[in-house]
């Protein structure tokens, strides 16, 4: 049996939508105090409303490194504490390297991979000190398996892979989990990008699925017993390699 949420606080990064939107759903209905973080203030307020006292908003521009750097004391003064960090906010592009914007891609990357670092960094004083906590990356299956169509946002998954990992092995004598979700196409705003034609023929193969399948996941994750990580847990569609 897993351990109950019921207690306790997280902040879940890219809250207002998609798989962030599912997760901290998950938490919230498990017991936990959830603090929702996006740069969408008027979705974060009105999810905040609708769902209650436990769930609380906190807008941030997760491309301003000062505003990440201070993310601690923010979380502290909403939820009172820090007991799972789920580092997921993340950005998407695909298509020719030779066509590409690199101006698109800067921003990609900064967002996939300096901003959720900066983010850990964050908070992992707080977690060392107390000896405990959990950190969950949102990652990708093109973290491992490189995707001919999407190199720029492989790359940026291939270096959270590399982070999670070697970060995860330096926090395990201060009792801290790390680990990540890896999942196949989901079905979230990350995608409007992808060609009509790609898209129909993911849908008619049901190679996509929900983001309550991950957000299924990332609840596993945080819910075994203190002396067992998740290091990594990849979920596909079925139907992804018809």
């Amino acid at each position: 049996m897993g351990e109950s949420l019921t207690g306790k606080t997280a902040a879940v990064t890219g809250a207002a939508s998609g798989i962030g939107l599912a997760c901290a759903r998950a938490m919230l209905d498990a017991g936990a105090t959830v603090v929702l973080i996006d740069r969408d203030e008027d979705t974060l307020r009105d999810l905040s409303q609708a769902w209650g006292p436990r769930a609380h908003p906190l807008t941030i521009d997760l491309l301003d490194g000062a505003a990440v750097s201070a993310l601690l004391p923010r979380i502290l003064d909403l939820a009172g504490g820090l007991d799972i960090l789920h580092v997921n906010a993340g950005a998407y592009v695909g298509g020719a390297v030779a066509d590409g914007d690199p101006d698109v891609w800067d921003r990609v990357l900064d967002l996939n991979t300096n901003a959720a670092f900066r983010s850990v960094r964050a908070v992992l004083p707080h977690m060392i000190e107390r000896k405990s906590g959990d950190i969950i990356f949102t990652s990708s299956v093109a973290g491992v398996v490189p995707v001919i169509w999407e190199p720029i946002y492989t790359a940026s998954k291939f270096a959270v892979q590399a982070f999670v990992h070697a970060t995860r092995r330096q926090l395990i004598e201060h009792g801290v989990r790390m680990g990540a979700v890896l999942p196949g196409p989901v079905i979230t705003a990350l995608l409007d990008d992808w060609p009509k034609a790609k898209m129909d023929e993911a849908l008619a193969a049901k190679s996509l699925m929900e983001a309550k399948e991950v957000a299924d996941c990332v609840m596993f994750m945080v819910t075994r017993p203190r002396g067992v990580v998740i290091r990594d847990l990849t979920i596909l569609p079925h139907g992804l390699d018809l």
